[in-house]
């Protein structure tokens, strides 16, 4: 049995109706309107409801437990079934926060009639939608066949397996493991979502996971720093309100005046790609007025270790251990180690006797900031230095305050992990973090409160590839670098919508002979596979979520019978590793695996099926990240020099390098043929590219993507408010519907991140893919593009 799935190039024009649906939903983005509304569960069915009868509807149900597992805050949803169908959704007992209308809408994903069914083998060319439908023993032949082949022709480094963030469950990724059994295989580098914390926050304090929910309403200032936490954190906003209900204040920074900015009492739009300029000068202000918590970071971080002039390096007693940093003690007026009993070091050695031999760590990263003055600032950023100044008070002078970095899109800008860096080197000025109330960053969960073990084992003698980094990746796969690729596994991503320069990595997977995409849905890297095979849904799987996001352990029960076909990862990868003699490790009961990864948290298998749920912050009372000051670094301080960045060829010091790709640049002919920033903006009804698809989710924001742009660009375009228009530039088009606000800064356009070919255009068909940027960047946020009428 044939099928055939369609790429959506252009739609037709929305009526009048559904664009007023659309634009409001945007509008109230635009600070036109409050937050968000709240997300409603699945209807009842019909007929009269319990206030008329008195009686449960959903009494003869049976609940199934799951974790609403996506790259987002993995709430546990309890499940109404009847005759094996998912007939409603609630939040279950165990959460940190109500779940939101991601995880009601878990009933029309599992019951719709997109979902696919049966394996299904590519009959036209990649990218044509045609395939045909084939049986599972089929399918495993093919893959037998084409992994014997990558094997017999290139090594088992010629195979990639390809995971994402679409499910962060410890059983879903089972094929990675199995591809360290059959000789180790060809990894993707770079982390796409966040490497400007990986290489910025994670360099200097040492690791990147810092769990703040509980701080959050205990702060007097809080800074949203280039994300939209109404949006990204919709469940727990509620306790950043109620930090200003307190007396609080929220600033949020960032170019479009999202639902967040909307909420805010300080709102600041810098030009994307100059975040590190406005830290900078936030710093200055904090040295010149003298805010400095001067005993906190000459107690708590590298800023009075001294840098030898000659080498531009640390002055290590042993150069080979970077644990001897050394200070100078002005008492004695001799060189100590930085953590030397009865010591209070210089902070800086200007003025002393050893001024022309070196310099403190505090000295360089002072030097930075100095170059931030109010003429300066102001003409990087757009930004009046007023503004910044008063921000930088209130910040510093706020007894526990907070800067928010996750998803922040001044991450995926060229300069990101240096804005990133500079605004950790603020707070470590200012003294705000290691106490209750104060800190950075929020993307942590229960694997960051206590241990998680590993599902599955892997083969210790496994190989050992150079990888590709993803901003390259159909560069290099088109040009065999480092080596041929002749087979991929794609699961828990949709890389072909969401990684930058889509059209590069829709080639590469045609140059690639045999690509195989495990989904629910036909989706854009599904149209440029070769094999695509039907895996079951969150109630149809044996799981657990114990991860990076939020703080509960959750259980994932399979209760809900799956569509067709429909088999879980696991089943498919232990098929797989049968053909090759690795079945023992893939064949144990799910809840073997379940067991190793609670190993170390303190919670036991049995527990977690009868509660469904553990919240890891009562397994761990008092848990303050980084508490008093104390850094997962070598010397247990925070390392403002940082030999990482040396080592990728990058300045040692965080600093502002302005984007390559932007229209500050205005001489360049790049800047000259493409005048506009683009930035990208994650919606209410999205994660990633997940429920993008569900009518339920697409009824919030429109059925079609929007492109905000100023009055002053679109008038200059000849467009109007719900014009089709296109944005484009050498790498692609992405086309939407113009929503024309003053609300988004001249010479920048927002688009929606998470449309894919199977319902619109990607926006990645523009992104930029730079390469290579310090810890692999995505630079989709240092994109020019100019911008036409029509689709």
């Amino acid at each position: 049995m044939s099928q055939r799935f369609e790429i959506i190039e252009n739609e037709p024009k929305l009526s009048r109706r559904a664009f007023v649906g659309a634009a409001a939903a945007t509008a109230a983005a635009a600070g036109l309107a409050g937050c968000a509304p709240a997300a409603e569960p699945a209807k009842e069915p019909e007929g009269e409801s319990l206030a008329e009868t008195g009686e449960d509807p959903f009494a003869d149900c049976s609940l199934v437990y799951g974790c609403c597992s996506p790259e987002c805050q993995h709430h546990l949803l309890k499940g109404y079934v009847r005759d094996g169908k998912l007939v409603k959704v609630e939040s279950g007992e165990v959460n940190e926060s109500p779940a939101c209308a991601r995880g009601f809408a878990r009933v029309e994903m599992c019951n719709s009639e997109k979902r696919l069914t049966k394996p299904l083998k590519l009959v036209g060319k990649k990218g044509s939608g045609d395939f045909e439908e084939i049986s599972w023993d089929e399918a495993y032949d093919l893959i037998e066949e084409k992994i014997k082949y990558a094997l017999d022709n290139g090594g088992s480094q010629s195979i990639i397996v390809q995971g994402g963030s679409g499910n962060f469950s410890s059983l879903t990724s089972s094929m990675s493991a199995l591809g360290s059994w059959l000789g180790g295989t060809t990894a993707i580098s770079g982390n796409f979502c966040c490497a400007g914390i990986d290489s910025g926050l994670g360099t200097v304090l040492g690791s990147r996971t810092t769990p703040l929910r509980n701080e959050l309403e205990k702060a007097d200032y809080i800074i949203a720093w280039g994300n939209n936490p109404v949006v990204t954190m919709t469940s727990y906003f509620n306790r950043f309100q109620k930090m200003m209900d307190n007396g609080g204040t929220l600033c949020t920074i960032d170019p479009f005046y999202s639902e967040t900015a909307d909420q805010s009492q300080e709102w600041i739009q810098p030009w994307p790609g100059t975040d590190s300029a406005v830290a900078l000068a936030m710093l200055k202000v904090v040295i010149d007025e003298g805010l400095t918590d001067e005993e906190y970071i000459l107690a708590h971080t590298t800023a009075p270790c001294l840098v030898d002039k000659k080498t531009n390096a640390p002055a290590f007693t042993d150069p080979s251990d970077d644990t001897t940093y050394q200070v100078y003690d002005p008492a004695t007026k001799k060189l100590v180690a930085h953590d030397a009993a009865g010591v209070t070091p210089a902070l800086s050695v200007a003025d002393t006797d050893i001024a022309d031999q070196y310099v403190t760590i505090y000295d360089l990263v002072k030097a930075e900031a100095d170059k931030w003055g109010k003429e300066a600032v102001e003409a990087e950023t757009g930004v009046a230095y007023d503004d910044i100044a008063r921000i930088a008070r209130d910040y510093a002078k706020a007894d526990k305050a907070i800067i928010i970095q996750n998803m922040g899109g001044y991450q995926r800008t060229e300069n990101g992990a240096y804005a990133t860096a500079t605004q950790v080197y603020l707070a470590l000025f200012c003294g705000h973090i290691g106490h209750e109330g104060d800190g950075m960053y929020d993307a942590g969960g229960s694997a960051a409160l206590v241990p998680s073990g590993a599902a599955f084992e892997t083969n210790p003698d496994a190989g050992q590839f150079e990888a590709i980094p993803f901003p390259h990746f159909g560069e290099m796969v088109l040009q065999d670098q480092p080596t041929k690729i002749n087979f991929m596994w794609v699961d828990c991503g949709n890389p072909v919508a969401q990684m930058p320069n889509t059209n590069m990595w829709k080639q590469a997977l045609e140059h690639i002979p045999f690509v195989v995409k495990v989904d629910h849905f036909m989706n854009s890297t599904g149209l440029w596979a070769d094999l695509v095979l039907p895996n079951t849904a969150l109630f149809e799987t044996p799981n657990i979520t114990h991860s990076a996001r939020s703080a509960v352990i959750s259980i994932s029960e399979a209760g809900v019978t799956p569509p067709g076909e429909a088999k879980t990862d696991l089943e498919i990868t232990a098929e797989v590793a049968k053909r090759f003699g690795f079945e023992k490790y893939f064949n144990e009961d799910p809840s073997v695996y379940i067991s190793r990864v609670l190993e170390g948290s303190g919670v036991t298998y049995d527990e977690l099926v009868e509660k469904k749920g553990v919240n890891a912050w009562d397994l761990v009372p008092g848990w303050i990240a980084y508490k008093d000051g104390n850094f997962d670094t070598s010397t247990g301080k925070a390392h403002l020099w940082v030999q990482q960045w040396v080592d990728e060829g990058f300045p040692p010091i965080a600093c502002h390098q302005r984007p390559v790709e932007h229209p500050l640049n205005a001489d360049s002919d790049l800047a000259k043929k493409y005048p506009l920033a683009a930035v990208q903006r994650k919606t209410r009804h999205q994660v990633h590219t997940i429920f993008n698809n569900l009518e339920q989710m697409l009824a919030m924001d429109g059925h079609k993507p929007i492109i905000v742009l100023n009055p002053e660009d679109a008038t200059a375009r000849s467009i109007a408010m719900g014009d089709d228009i296109t944005v484009y530039n050498d790498r692609g088009e992405h086309s939407g519907v113009a929503l024309v606000t003053d609300h988004v800064k001249k010479g920048v356009v927002v688009l929606q991140n998470g449309w894919d070919d199977t319902t619109a255009s990607p926006t990645s068909n523009v992104t930029n893919n730079a390469w290579p940027t310090l810890g692999t960047i995505h630079c989709c946020n240092s994109t020019l593009v100019e911008v036409k009428k029509g689709a």
